[in-house]
């Protein structure tokens, strides 16, 4: 590919997992995304949620004067706080939906572009209709509130659903499904695909791809491992690409580019460019400044090899 990958997307960063240090300690927020917002290959940064309200709008000037869009990522609150919005229990899912209605607000206030989040833990095969039905509303409503509060998309990202996370969503082409059904009601719903998800739920980008393109809103790239349970990165804690027993390199980031050209995410004739964001760890004893830059290079080669 000769033309820049600025030309099809807005370069992101998934800054609560570059930046682990950040979930136990927020005085490290406005310094590391001050080194994001410094560096220009970067033009969105997906950062969690802040206690602080003071630290919200701190942050909201930083990204603003740096010319950074923000989207809120939800993740660490579903995961931290063990939230369930497909819980077949009304008083498990309302507790869940208020927590997220909670996450909309922060976004807003941020100054935040979308809202992303992942489902619960998968209830097994004899729940899963129930399951499915009451997640779909629950999608709706807080939907229509992200639309009420700051016309603010809400994406729903695809686990595992057997390896790590064990989330109700699933397979893609069951995201997929739900989505087609949210989007009859809602037009601010879609999906996220991530390429350090593809093996640990055992498919192709371009099954996964094909199965979500109509939806697909935000991409994200990282790597995984699931050979080898006593490695130290196993499951899906979205190590550095290339490392030793994982999955995804520059091979593997080549082919997902591919197919999300091929599915129409990525299309230069696009009035707004979408999201490419890398989502990548840093392991214990690695800086993660190397680790940023390696996915760039990991995303330099890839791109190289690109034929559209």
């Amino acid at each position: 590919m000769q033309a820049p990958w600025s030309k099809y997307f807005r370069l992101g960063l998934v800054h609560f997992m570059a930046y682990p240090e950040v979930s136990s300690d927020e005085s490290r927020m406005l310094p590391t995304i001050a080194a994001v917002a410094a560096d220009a290959d970067f033009e969105v940064i997906e950062l969690k949620g802040v206690s602080d309200p003071a630290l919200r709008q701190d942050i909201r000037k930083l990204c603003e004067s740096a010319h950074l869009t923000v989207t809120y990522g939800a993740q660490p609150l579903v995961l931290g706080q063990k939230l369930n919005p497909n819980a077949v229990d009304p008083d498990e899912r309302a507790h869940a939906l208020k927590q997220l209605k909670a996450g909309v607000d922060e976004a807003v206030e941020m100054g935040a572009k979308g809202f992303a989040f992942l489902s619960g833990r998968d209830p097994g095969e004899a729940n899963r209709a129930r399951a499915q039905e009451v997640f779909e509303d629950l999608l709706t409503e807080l939907c229509q509130y992200a639309a009420e509060r700051g016309d603010l998309p809400v994406v729903l990202e695809v686990f595992d659903r057997d390896i790590d996370k064990k989330a109700f969503v699933g397979p893609h082409a069951f995201a997929a499904e739900i989505a087609r059904n949210v989007r009859q009601k809602c037009g601010n719903f879609g999906l996220m695909v991530d390429l350090s998800h593809l093996p640990l739920l055992n498919e192709t980008a371009e099954a996964a791809l094909a199965a979500t393109g109509e939806f697909l809103v935000h991409a994200h790239a990282g790597n995984c491992v699931m050979r080898d349970r006593s490695h130290p990165a196993f499951g899906d804690l979205h190590p550095r690409f290339g490392i030793e027993g994982g999955e995804n390199d520059v091979a593997e980031l080549t082919e997902y580019l591919q197919w999300l050209f091929r599915v129409g995410y990525l299309d230069e004739g696009k009035s707004e460019r979408p999201i490419f964001s890398f989502e990548i760890q840093p392991m214990p004893g690695e800086s993660s400044e190397a680790v940023i830059a390696g996915a760039k290079r990991t995303l330099v080669a890839a791109w190289a090899q690109l034929e559209v």
